[in-house]
């Protein structure tokens, strides 16, 4: 029994910045077991890629981080443009890979299921109802909202929404992507009917601006946490889900566990790539920030 389990494709990515211009392994898979895996926590990757970018899968284990890795005719291919202000990102999209299947994750137990879908086809419902049926689910709710046409990413509405979300225990979202879902832009709406739609655990972030967490009732207001420069923001949401997780698993409350993960996700900022740091890393920083 794993205490976490992310499933999503590992991309091969052209990232784009005022500064560089870098190829390198993202999506949600790449920088969520990168931040996890200096942290005492019991973690397994469920991916998919091509046999010729099999190496991403390689250097992952060469960390010892734990990959259970099926074969895809393409490896999901994306190009992120970054703007001054490093919370504008512009996608697109030149190959997209295979859906996971039920019986790739069967033999898989984790106490909670963390689903990083890139694309709208990456994680069918009866694979969410699946796993909702051997521990809690987790989603980062982005790939569902994404449409793809000449290579462009677009925002768009989630169909399935309403029969999915009461599976969910957790749902991540930034701002614009709780609009899509919800119609509404503020933030205590958008949250309330995520929630009524059956959400346990509603977390929208904002970028440099913060995060909310809603739960029963509650909202939580988070701080960002940001270093002197930034110098890559590709990969913070994903960190702020791998620390949020890694503290909700320890059993860490609502509050506290949002505040270690925006410190961690302002920490990966700091440089260029996935987080690499430990829990001490991040509550120095914490600590630092708070002074």
């Amino acid at each position: 029994m794993y205490d976490i389990c992310c499933i999503g494709h590992i991309t091969s990515d052209k990232v784009v910045t005022t500064k560089s211009v870098r190829h390198m392994a993202g999506g949600t898979a790449f920088y969520f077991s990168h931040a996890l895996r200096n942290l005492d926590v019991s973690y397994v990757l469920v991916t998919a890629l091509a046999v010729d970018d099999m190496h991403y899968v390689t250097d992952l284990r060469d960390k010892g981080i734990e990959v259970k890795a099926f074969l895809s005719e393409h490896t999901v291919y994306f190009e992120n443009i970054y703007a001054e202000n490093q919370d504008v990102r512009t996608q697109n999209v030149l190959q997209q890979a295979d859906p996971f299947s039920v019986e790739q994750l069967l033999p898989v137990d984790a106490n909670i299921y963390h689903l990083g879908p890139l694309l709208a086809n990456d994680i069918p419902f009866e694979l969410i109802k699946t796993l909702a049926s051997k521990g809690r689910v987790s989603l980062d709710a982005q790939g569902y909202l994404r449409r793809v046409e000449n290579k462009k990413v677009h925002a768009v509405d989630w169909l399935g929404k309403r029969e999915a979300l009461p599976y969910v225990n957790i749902l991540k979202a930034d701002e614009a992507e709780m609009e899509v879902l919800t119609g509404h832009r503020e933030v205590t709406k958008g949250a309330r009917i995520l929630a009524e739609w059956g959400v346990k655990e509603v977390v929208i972030t904002n970028g440099s601006i913060g995060s909310t967490i809603y739960s029963d009732g509650i909202f939580y207001d988070i701080p960002a946490y940001q270093p002197d420069v930034i110098e890559d923001a590709t990969g913070c949401g994903d960190t702020y889900m791998a620390g949020y997780l890694y503290q909700r698993v320890k059993g860490v409350g609502l509050e506290e566990a949002g505040r270690f993960a925006a410190a961690m996700a302002g920490l990966k900022t700091a440089s260029p790539g996935p987080f690499t740091g430990t829990a001490v890393d991040v509550q120095q920083f914490m600590a630092g920030s708070i002074s």
